[in-house]
């Protein structure tokens, strides 16, 4: 390639990753203002959570333009080839961990003016692993650290079994007490949307050992 294409295109690539991880930044920060809605019981907190939503979506069609322009004028291979198709699969999982934080600030907004079943205070936990989840993947997508993307993959058994846990309790306190119904159903779609936030960011991860490897490792993984 010659130097007057290799170094836009080199450009383009830096700009590619940096776009990656302000979205992935905005999206872990929805997640923390949907977290703090339902703790501090902020209903405007919520509805800033929902409303954001645009910017990340207009994020993810702005890094689909210039993935599509660069495979169209530049024509990449091996790594490069490898890095782009990362890239349009991962800000598909981080526009739908976007989606999954507007849908947590929404069953925030409905518990906010009901009191909070006991099983509330391990979403805080679980929701500060799944970020930690998120921030490792994005760290890993940054440094083609591909050990650190199976770090991630690994972590998403200990999710699974808080959602089991938190699924239990509620359960326990609907059953005491039929009145806990409408906001223990809540409750669990909460934790479940966590869970789901896990699973998309283990696809970002799967990712990850793809580009590092050109190893394709979806549906390997039991989750």
């Amino acid at each position: 390639m010659s130097e007057h294409i290799y170094k836009p295109f080199d450009a383009e690539l830096r700009s590619l990753k940096d776009m990656i991880l302000a979205m992935g930044g905005l999206v872990e920060a929805h997640i923390s203002d949907s977290l703090r809605a339902l703790v501090e019981r902020d209903s405007a907190r919520a509805r800033s959570v929902i409303e954001a939503d645009r910017q990340v979506n207009q994020m993810e069609l702005a890094i689909d333009e210039l993935c599509v322009r660069m495979l169209v004028l530049r024509q990449p291979a091996a790594s490069d080839l490898r890095f782009i198709a990362a890239a349009l699969k991962i800000v598909t999982d981080l526009e739908r961990i976007g989606d999954l934080a507007v849908n947590m600030g929404e069953r925030a907004l409905a518990l906010c003016d009901e009191p909070p079943l006991r099983a509330v205070v391990d979403l805080p936990a679980m929701a500060s692993s799944v970020q930690k989840m998120l921030r490792d993947a994005l760290d890993a997508f940054v440094t083609r650290d591909d050990a650190k993307a199976e770090t991630v993959l690994a972590a998403d058994a200990e999710i699974d079994k808080a959602l089991v846990q938190i699924f239990e309790d509620v359960r326990a306190e609907m059953k005491k007490d039929p009145a806990n119904v409408d906001r223990g159903i809540s409750t669990i779609f909460y934790a479940k949307h966590l869970e789901r936030l896990a699973d998309h960011t283990c696809n970002v991860a799967e990712m990850v050992v793809y580009l590092v490897r050109g190893q394709d490792v979806r549906h390997k993984t039991n989750r």
